[in-house]
């Protein structure tokens, strides 16, 4: 008759029995020394999770304090200095306070001295990337803090600082200029472009559309929404399902994005596709600009033909008209409706064209060029890659006209001699500093 502890322990084939008492009290010694181990060990494992935890804490403490402490913007006297900026001088009166996102880019720098000179205060942010050479934009910096427009170094995705510039500022509109621009540029990086032209313009309009009271919005999107559309000249209209860069894609998905938050909360926007847009202090990447450098140092440019050898045509439009359209939305915007992120009724919802309205070729500009710099181009003549460009764009600006009197009055041999002129002034060429 087996006994309990047999029952309730049977012995394992080719092992022993304990049958003596002494052994019961070995293996109970044993059992005990192994369990007090065993827990000794359970509880210093314990001890160092806990330990590696409490420094991971600290760790991540110190380097959002550290992040804090060091931020580029803040505290009493960055206040004093973005009240100051945004300080309305209009002696008529009915001044706006304007947010100018991309402020220190070639639109936004344009835009916020024109502003700032009829008399509207106006704050600038960027975050002032290395998509192209950092030191252009530190200089048009300099250029706005001289007429006394503040830029705050920052990124549109951190709603935090726009939250707090929304607290420091009651702003009336936004210029919301800031963006990852480039069609080619987009196949080597494109999350940057969804960073910047998708989640930024999310993150910007989250915080409008809970400030009380909520902004006008005029922001850009861009003529290559219209993608592979061969109707000319594009109309706001036309079919723009159609892109053909991820650029455009992104502009497109801004225009649907936008139209969204006007539908739910209320927002006044106001959409510009610009077209082209050229003139001093502009973007080193553009053609014009790239091709002037080229010429000067003796070397070749490449020029690039469409199907059939057929010459590609660009609506080029001047700086100045640009920043007439710009602050004539601005004027027109209409108010938004909302108040604390609700809807209380329609508000505008608007899309313009900004063009010349007066397509020329590129071959054209590039003998421009020529006879404003006084040298020969070496042209390098390219078949178009399938890289995002499309072979022609031409604008129909009669809504603009219509709504705010936009009329461009810059044709491309004016605008690119003033162009030149910059250029040369600012690069020294006259010194070999080009």
């Amino acid at each position: 008759m087996p006994s309990l502890e047999e029952e309730l322990f049977p012995s394992t084939p080719g092992k022993f029995k304990i049958e003596r008492a002494g052994h019961h009290h070995t293996m109970n010694r044993q059992f005990y020394r192994c369990f007090t181990s065993t827990s000794t060990m359970f509880l210093w494992a314990l001890f160092l999770i806990a330990l590696t935890a409490s420094y991971l804490s600290f760790q991540s403490f110190f380097d959002t304090g550290t992040k804090y402490f060091s931020a580029s913007w803040g505290g009493i006297q960055w206040e004093r200095q973005v009240r100051k900026s945004a300080e309305i001088h209009r002696a008529t009166g009915g001044g706006k306070v304007v947010l100018v996102t991309g402020a220190a880019g070639f639109v936004g720098t344009h835009v916020s001295l024109a502003l700032k000179k009829r008399g509207d205060g106006v704050v600038g942010i960027d975050n002032f990337n290395n998509y192209y050479d950092p030191s252009l934009k530190k200089a048009r910096k300099s250029l706005l803090n001289d007429r006394g427009i503040f830029i705050v170094e920052g990124d549109i995705n951190d709603a935090r600082l726009l939250a707090k510039l929304f607290d420091v500022v009651r702003f009336t509109h936004v210029m919301h200029l800031a963006a990852q621009a480039g069609v080619r540029y987009a196949m080597e990086n494109p999350h940057s472009y969804v960073h910047s032209n998708i989640a930024g313009l999310v993150t910007l309009l989250e915080v409008c559309k809970s400030a009380n009271p909520q902004p006008a919005i005029v922001w850009a999107s861009s003529s290559s929404v219209y993608g592979l559309n061969d109707k000319v000249p594009f109309s706001e209209s036309d079919r723009t399902d159609q892109p053909a860069s991820l650029y455009a894609a992104t502009k497109k998905a801004g225009e649907e994005i936008t139209h969204t938050y006007n539908h739910i909360y209320g927002l006044s926007i106001t959409g510009l596709r610009f077209f082209t847009v050229y003139g001093p202090w502009g973007r080193p990447d553009m053609a014009y600009f790239s091709f002037t450098r080229n010429i000067l140092q003796g070397k070749p440019i490449t020029v690039y033909r469409g199907k059939n050898r057929v010459d590609l045509a660009r609506d080029f439009t001047y700086i100045d008209d640009i920043v007439k359209g710009c602050l004539g939305s601005l004027d027109s915007s209409g108010k938004s409706t909302g108040t604390g992120g609700k809807k209380r009724g329609p508000a505008p919802y608007r899309i313009f064209n900004l063009g010349n309205t007066s397509p020329v070729t590129v071959p054209t500009l590039v003998s421009i060029l020529e006879k404003h710099l006084k040298m020969k181009a070496k042209r390098n003549m390219v078949d178009m890659p399938g890289n995002g460009d499309v072979p022609f764009t031409h604008a129909n600006i009669s809504s603009a006209r219509r709504e705010f009197g936009y009329k461009p009055t810059t044709d491309l041999q004016t605008g690119l001699k003033k162009f030149v002129k910059w250029y040369l002034s600012y690069y020294g060429y006259d010194h070999g500093k080009v």
